[in-house]
């Protein structure tokens, strides 16, 4: 439920309303704003009866159900898109975000030559994995902490932000000391404990939607980070498992219009793992931005041939060149489409 107060209410009657819930057996998960406060309740009982009471007190505009499972990454509950500052960029607004680099951290001239390679082609965000979920124990795993130091030599070179995974809750805290968005793999999507954690690591967080997952467990996965009190999450869609062969997963391009509609956090395309093949990369990538997601995360690695992981899906330097310029009238027209919703939704 999300019970807007009138303007300017004291806090003396929100504190009246928030007793009131409270005698239904609610509870309230927050209140935000200053000169018009919004109050998000959470709990289970007679909905009915708590919002007729709620909303016959004077201070209250209005009491609105939320008949959506996921509470506060639903539209319901914001109806405008969701936007976040990260390492001094916005993402979910009018920028068009690219994320990119190798799959894995290798060494430090891979990494640093990736990173100034995609910085300078216009890429705002380095990924790279310091800690690898492989399929086989004997695959290669990731360098752990000394990846993660790598990253951070890397941004301080390129000024790129990083996102990099992390596997465990009890890594959490470890890879946010290096990290300004923490993603998360298809296999985690619903590790709970790992999700709690998120909600308290003070650090964006990027959930990559499950191999055989539905949207709706995509965004109850986002609920439980944002329950726990971190709002800075971001969808991503990956690709999911079918019976089709021809690619490494099936892309489901229209999750993106679909997560667009129901939820107003950002939505990034992972071109990359939905395809398994660097050809097919380019032009998904174009699909992406013409259907309004917010920003793609790409690999890319100087010598795919001798990568350790995913090779076969990474561009090497020069593809990646040309496809960011290729792009660029594709994102010329999405951000003038931004511009003009974010326009309307003002009036």
């Amino acid at each position: 439920m999300i019970i807007s107060m009138k303007l300017h209410s004291t806090r003396e009657q929100i504190d009246a309303v928030c007793a009131r819930v409270n005698d239904f057996g609610y509870k309230i998960h927050s209140i935000e704003g200053e000169e018009r406060v919004v109050i998000a309740v959470v709990g289970v009982g007679d909905v009915t009866a708590c919002l007729e009471s709620i909303e016959a007190m004077p201070q209250v505009e209005r009491a609105v159900r939320i008949s959506a499972p996921y509470k506060f990454v639903s539209r319901e509950y914001r109806k405008e898109r969701s936007v976040f500052r990260i390492n001094n960029t916005d993402i979910g607004g009018d920028n068009f975000i690219m994320m990119a680099g190798p799959c894995s951290v290798e060494s430090e001239k891979q990494i640093m030559e990736s990173a100034e390679a995609v910085a300078s082609a216009g890429a705002t965000f380095l990924r790279g994995g310091a800690f690898k979920p492989r399929t086989s124990p004997y695959d290669f795993q990731g360098m752990a902490e000394d990846g993660l130091k790598l990253l951070r030599k890397a941004k301080e070179a390129t000024g790129l932000g990083i996102i990099t995974e992390v596997m465990s809750d009890r890594d959490v805290d470890l890879v946010a000391e290096y990290a300004d968005i923490l993603q998360i793999g298809a296999r985690n999507m619903q590790n709970f404990a790992l999700l709690k954690a998120l909600g308290k690591c003070g650090r964006a967080v990027m959930l990559k939607r499950g191999m055989s997952s539905t949207v709706k467990e995509l965004l109850m996965s986002a609920e439980y980070v944002v329950a726990h009190g971190n709002p800075q999450v971001i969808l991503c869609e990956r690709g999911i498992r079918t019976f089709e062969t021809a690619t490494r997963n099936t892309c489901d391009i229209a999750c993106i219009p679909v997560l667009n509609e129901l939820s107003h956090l950002p939505v990034i395309l992972d071109p990359s793992h939905a395809t398994g093949k660097r050809s097919l990369v380019p032009a998904l990538s174009r699909a992406g931005v013409a259907i309004g997601a917010d920003g793609l995360i790409v690999e890319v690695h100087p010598c795919p041939e001798k990568a350790v992981s995913d090779g076969a899906q990474s561009l090497d330097i020069p593809q990646f060149r040309k496809m960011m310029a290729d792009l660029k009238p594709y994102i010329n027209l999405w951000r003038a489409s931004r511009e003009a919703e974010m326009a309307a939704s003002v009036r």
